[in-house]
Formats: structure tokens, C-alpha cells, sequence
């Protein structure tokens, strides 16, 4: 099982397979990182490296009554990015997912593509 812990305690489950561009998933609320896992075994089949994690609060990350909002989420997502060295990563958004990936988006103030789709 695969976690790191943020600046503020909070221990954060993620899943990193593969190699290659990464690609990172944000699930919607209230699911987890498993409900990628079609999305990340196509992209895997790829050549993509893909990563999923449990947003706090969710799944196998630490069941925490602080930060759950879209800033410390998108702080969160930061350490991640950083803690596993992503260089020029996709991310995609389900639901909350797509607010805490445009949040992310807004802090790290590089230069992003947004899609949206409503399938």
C-alpha cells in the first residue's frame, strides 16, 4: 500500500503504475481511487504512467476532519505531484475531482489546458 504524508499529518493513499507521461486521477466525492482503475489499466496498456489517490477523508487516506476543502485538496495534490517527481502530468476530473484539479491548476499558476465534458 502506497501513502506519504502531507505538511499537516495527514497520511494519503495513492496508487502509481507504470511508466511513461503520467496521467493523474481525481475521483468525486464520495468515491476513491478505485473507481479509475478501467481508466487507469487502458492508459497503463498505453504506455502512460497513471496515479490515483484517496482525497482525505476518502477511502484508504487518513479519515480527517480538517482541510476538507478545495484549497487543501489542491495543496495536497501539490505534495504529491512534488513527492513523486511528476513532470508534465494530464490531470482528469470527476465531479469534485474537476474543482480540486482547476484549484490545483490556480495555485501551481503554470500553464494548463481545462477540457470539460459532460460524458
Amino acid at each position: 500500500m502506497s501513502t506519504f504524508t502531507v505538511k499537516d499529518g495527514t497520511e494519503i493513499y495513492y496508487k502509481d503504475w507504470g511508466t511513461g507521461q503520467p496521467i493523474v486521477f481525481h475521483h468525486g466525492w464520495p468515491l476513491s481511487s478505485d473507481d479509475w482503475d478501467a481508466q487507469m489499466m487502458f492508459f497503463l496498456q498505453k504506455g502512460y504512467r497513471v496515479i490515483a489517490h484517496d482525497r482525505r477523508g476518502h477511502g484508504r487516506s487518513s479519515q480527517t476532519s480538517i482541510g476538507n476543502n478545495m484549497e487543501t485538496y489542491a495543496s495536497d495534490i501539490a505534495q504529491l505531484v512534488e513527492a513523486l517527481d511528476l513532470k508534465d502530468a494530464i490531470h482528469v476530473g470527476h465531479s469534485t475531482g474537476g474543482g480540486e484539479v482547476i484549484r490545483y491548476a490556480c495555485k501551481i499558476r503554470k500553464r494548463a489546458y481545462l477540457k470539460s465534458s459532460n460524458h
